[in-house]
């Protein structure tokens, strides 16, 4: 089981290098005042080492104008609760009470 998940994390990163890759080249073509930098996030795993040095860079420069030096921590957490909030939606999309024909979240 170890090997199991040490293999799908190495896969799971691999997959966000290659995903992030493509967006940038995607997006290559716009004008240089624009910043495209592609925020690849697994839901319980990593974060490529581009978006965490982009974010970084934000929570610092957010921290200069705002004068709260938690901001980096703060733009992380917040990146957390929306990937969170995200998979909430998606959850309660995937059970639908057959009787009534609507969507309905079971616990």
């Amino acid at each position: 089981m170890c090997i199991h998940v040490c293999v799908s994390g190495a896969i799971s990163i691999i997959i966000i290098i290659i995903a992030a890759s493509r967006k940038t080249a995607k997006y290559a073509a716009l004008e240089s005042r624009y910043i495209c930098q592609p925020i690849e996030v697994e839901t319980l795993g990593p974060i490529n080492d581009s978006s965490v040095s982009f974010l970084s860079g934000l929570g610092r420069r957010i921290a200069d104008v705002s004068g709260e030096s938690r901001e980096g921590s703060f733009l992380f957490q917040r990146l957390s609760v929306w990937i969170q909030r995200f998979n909430a939606v998606l959850l309660q999309d995937c059970f639908v009470d057959e009787v009534a024909g609507h969507s309905m979240l079971i616990l």
